[in-house]
C-alpha cells in the first residue's frame, strides 16, 4: 500500500473525530524535484500494522502532512520526524498522534515522510534525511503566508532515530545539504527529542541506525560528524529532551551526553528521565511527558 493511500486514510479517520476543525494538508516536499535523488517512484510501503500502528518502510518520494491549529493565528510550528530506525516510520504512535495533540492546542505540525538512506535511491544515502528535513524547514517557510505561518517559529522534534534526524538538524544547519540554501532558514527555533538516537560512537548508538545510515563500516570522520554530542555549539537551538532510563534498545547515555553537551555551550535545555517505559512509547506513556513539552514550546 502507497504511503499517500495510508496518510489519506488516516485523515479520513482523523475528519470525523472530535479533532475536527484540524485543517490537514498534504504536501509533496520537493515541487521541482529532488537534488542528488536517484529513484523517487516510492511513497512509502507498509510494513507492520500491530500495536495500534503503522509502520512505513522504503519511502523515496518523502512528503509533509501538515496539521493546522483551528486558529488562524499560528506562533509555532513543529516538524515532527517519527522514529524507525532509519528503516522506516512510525507513522501513527510518533507522528499523526503527535501532530493532532500540537494543533488541538493552537500549534502547527507537521510530519515529516523522510527517506531512507539507500544508495539505490540517492546519491549521498547519509545526506539523505537532513536533506529532506532542510527541505522541510525552508518548503514551510516560503509558502508560509498560504498557510498562515508566515509569523511562525519552526522548531523540530524527532523521536528514536527520527531523535538523531532532529539534532542532525539542530546541529548542522550552518552546513546545508541544498547550496542554495541559507542557514537563516534552516536553523530550527527549538528542539525536542524523545528517546532519541544521538550518538553514532560505538559504545552508545543504535547500531541498527548507524548501519543504515552511515554503513556498517563508516570512515571515523563521518561517525563524528553524525555524533551529535560533539557537534554543539553555542548556536545549536534550545532544546527539552524525553527518556526513560530503562531504554534497552537506545540507551539513555544518549540523552545524557546530549544534555550535557548542551549545557556545556550555555544553550538552555530541559530534561525529563523517567523512571520506566523502554523505547518507543510515543505518547502512550503513563506519565503525560507532553503535557511539559507543549508548555515549554508555547514559552520558547
Amino acid at each position: 500500500m502507497k504511503l499517500s493511500t495510508l496518510v489519506t486514510s488516516l485523515l479520513l479517520v482523523v475528519s470525523f473525530s472530535a479533532q475536527s476543525a484540524i485543517r490537514k494538508l498534504d504536501l509533496e516536499l520537493y515541487p521541482q524535484g529532488i537534488p542528488g535523488a536517484i529513484d523517487t517512484s516510492n511513497q512509502g510501503k507498509l510494513f507492520d500494522e500491530r500495536f495500534n500502528d503503522r509502520f512505513i518502510t522504503a519511502i523515496s518520494k518523502p512528503s509533509l502532512t501538515l496539521y493546522l491549529p483551528e486558529s488562524k493565528a499560528v506562533e509555532k510550528t513543529v516538524i515532527i520526524c517519527p522514529g524507525g530506525g532509519y528503516f522506516g516510520v512510525s507513522s501513527i504512535k510518533e507522528g499523526q498522534e503527535v501532530a493532532e495533540r500540537f494543533a488541538e492546542n493552537g500549534v502547527a505540525a507537521a510530519v515529516l515522510w523522510y527517506r531512507m538512506p539507500n544508495p539505490a535511491t540517492m546519491e549521498i544515502p547519509h545526506e539523505g534525511p537532513l536533506q529532506d528535513l532542510q527541505q522541510a524547514f525552508y518548503r514551510l517557510q516560503q509558502g508560509g503566508e498560504q498557510w498562515q505561518l508566515s509569523q511562525s517559529k519552526f522548531g523540530v522534534m524527532g523521536f528514536s532515530a527520527g531523535g538523531h534526524l532532529a539534532a542532525t538538524g539542530a546541529t548542522h544547519f550552518a552546513q546545508p545539504v541544498i547550496d542554495s540554501y541559507d542557514a537563516k532558514v534552516l536553523r530550527p527555533a527549538f528542539q525536542i527529542l524523545i528517546y532519541p538516537v544521538i550518538s553514532m560512537q560505538a559504545n552508545n548508538t543504535h547500531e541498527g541506525s548507524r548501519n543504515l545510515l552511515l554503513g556498517e563500516q563508516p570512515e571515523a570522520a563521518l561517525v563524528t560528524a553524525y555524533s551529535n554530542e560533539l557537534q554543539a555549539t553555542e548556536q545549536t537551538p534550545p532544546a527539552y529532551i524525553v527518556h526513560a532510563n530503562d531504554d534497552s534498545v537506545v540507551v539513555v547515555d544518549n540523552a545524557l551526553e546530549y544534555y550535557a553537551a548542551l549545557r556545556e555551550k550555555n544553550v538552555a535545555v530541559r530534561m525529563l528521565l523517567l523512571e520506566e517505559g523502554g523505547h518507543g512509547f510515543g505518547m502512550r506513556h503513563k506519565v503525560d511527558w507532553f503535557t511539559g513539552v507543549l508548555d515549554w514550546v508555547k514559552a520558547q
